[in-house]
């Protein structure tokens, strides 16, 4: 059974940090495409962060410069650095395993509350 467990959210303070965490399980997860997605209430979801099997990496451009994606695909983990917070950036913070259009997994997502 495929399962991606995320952690590390909460409560932060504006110009704080998280480090938020995936664990996948159930398969190897080393050639899937692993993202972070977000999800504030009344918008869509959207791509925070991404990384291929490879390593390269994208951002959505709110992010760059402040988050850091990373992935360790011997453990079946990604994690997500989120320096410098920002209000705007409260949200559900969902994990997603991608492999091309075949299979796509997500987590159950972990509440990221920036305050003013």
């Amino acid at each position: 059974q495929v399962q991606l467990v995320e952690s590390g959210g909460g409560l932060v303070q504006a110009g704080g940090s998280l480090r938020l965490s995936c664990a996948a399980s159930g398969r190897d997860f080393s050639g899937y495409r692993m993202g972070w997605y977000r999800q504030a209430p009344g918008k869509q979801r959207e791509l925070v962060a991404a990384i291929s099997s490879g390593g390269s990496t994208n951002y959505a451009d709110s992010v760059k410069g402040r988050f850091t994606i990373s992935r360790d695909s011997a453990k079946n983990t990604v994690v997500l650095q989120m320096n410098s917070l920002k209000p705007e950036d409260t949200a559900v913070y969902y994990c997603n395993a991608r492999l091309q259009t075949i299979f796509n997994f997500w987590g159950q997502g972990t509440q990221v509350t920036v305050s003013s």
